[in-house]
């Protein structure tokens, strides 16, 4: 740890915290002496629902981002099987209307893998500075931020383009740095490589209780294939396989 960084531990935000925003599901913090928090929170792009009727879904706005947890919200649920669905069908051959629920499920078991718009969120109260995936980033490879801590910098989508900058044992993440030649416009978020693990933890843990919530849905919309799906989007999404180097814990 860096001379004068703040030790930060891994906690769970209290029902009485204020959170930053709508569909900010309680994720990983790390509460620093100046009662600041960083927030860090596994997303997916929310659907365009307007037309949709093959299952119930919630009202959310479109095109914006809801955290994946084990808290949701039947209907919310509803709404990221429906994005993941909608956005896994473009790339197939397949353009017959569907009809109902479990055929909608049946052609997204049919794609080769399944991909999520979406990622990793990070808000930090103190400067109230949010950075979200960019435009074509995936949830699916939400472990590459493994490699940070080896002092990578894996891709996090463009319009916006987040990027990471190394600084010893602090990585500062850029709301969009798309010109790594300059310094990006607005401010950053520090993160201690220390804190990673800890972090990738827990959105582990709420893919995981996504992924509890998901069985639980298809076993009332699409019964017959509802194991099929649990374990494609385990698989695809990269959810249950271990995590190196972390633990339920995590102090640093």
């Amino acid at each position: 740890m860096p001379d004068g960084a703040t030790p930060r531990m891994a906690e769970v935000r209290s029902p009485g915290v204020t959170r930053p925003g709508k569909n900010w599901q309680a994720g990983w913090t790390a509460r620093e002496e100046n009662d600041a928090v960083l927030i860090v929170n596994v997303v997916l792009e929310t659907p365009d629902t307007a037309d949709f009727s093959l299952w119930p879904v919630a009202d959310l706005p479109s095109y914006q981002f809801m955290a994946l947890s084990g808290g949701m919200s039947p209907l919310e649920v509803g709404s990221a099987l429906a994005m993941l669905a909608d956005y896994n069908s473009r790339t197939s051959e397949d353009d017959r209307p569907v009809t109902d629920a479990s055929e909608a499920i049946r052609r997204l078991l049919e794609t080769d893998k399944v991909i999520a718009p979406g990622g990793l969120r990070v808000h930090d109260t103190r400067t109230n500075a949010t950075v979200q995936p960019g435009c074509c980033c995936g949830l699916e490879d939400w472990r590459e931020w493994l490699d940070v801590a080896d002092g990578e910098s894996p891709w996090l989508g463009h319009d916006p383009s987040p990027r990471f900058e190394h600084a010893d044992e602090i990585v500062h993440l850029w709301p969009d740095g798309r010109d790594a030649q300059e310094t990006p416009p607005g401010q950053p978020i520090e993160i201690l490589l220390g804190d990673l693990p800890g972090v990738l933890h827990t959105v582990q843990e709420g893919l995981k209780g996504f992924l509890s919530l998901t069985s639980r849905w298809a076993t009332r919309q699409a019964p017959t294939l509802a194991a099929d799906l649990a374990a494609r989007l385990d698989e695809d999404l990269a959810i249950s396989a271990p995590l190196p180097g972390t633990s339920g814990e995590h102090i640093s």
